[in-house]
């Protein structure tokens, strides 16, 4: 696996933009994964219909098709580490965010994102821009 989708694309997909789509599509052959951090942000957009089951059910479906990532303790060391650097420069980014930049991190992945005034704060990781 190479890539770790970010929630802006992975929103963009699930409702059929093309640009996230292809992105997405060309990438699947070096492998993508996806944060659970990013599966629970795609899930909320859910629970603002008035029935969300139709759109849960279409939410797992899509989802399925990634390598879904845990949150593991050397990941959560990690960021702590990185956001305690974050405070003391006074450039901290929303804790979301920051385990997804490092669950990417701690699993050399390429970091797929629109987000990257936040993202290009951190130290080492490597975002791909399409």
């Amino acid at each position: 696996m190479r890539y770790l989708v970010d929630s802006d694309y992975l929103v963009d997909a699930l409702v059929g933009i093309p640009s996230a789509t292809i992105l997405i599509e060309g990438l699947a052959g070096d492998g993508v994964g996806i944060s659970i951090v990013s599966y629970g942000e795609v899930f909320e957009g859910a629970f603002s219909d008035t029935d969300p089951k139709p759109r849960l059910t279409q939410i797992r479906a899509f989802l399925a098709r990634f390598a879904l990532i845990d949150l593991s303790d050397p990941i959560m060391e990690h960021f702590a580490r990185v956001r305690t650097d974050l405070r003391r420069q006074g450039m901290l980014i929303p804790d979301l965010d920051l385990l997804i930049a490092t669950t990417a991190l701690y699993h050399d992945l390429a970091l797929v994102t629109r987000n990257l005034r936040h993202f290009a704060r951190i130290p080492d990781l490597t975002l791909h821009q399409p």
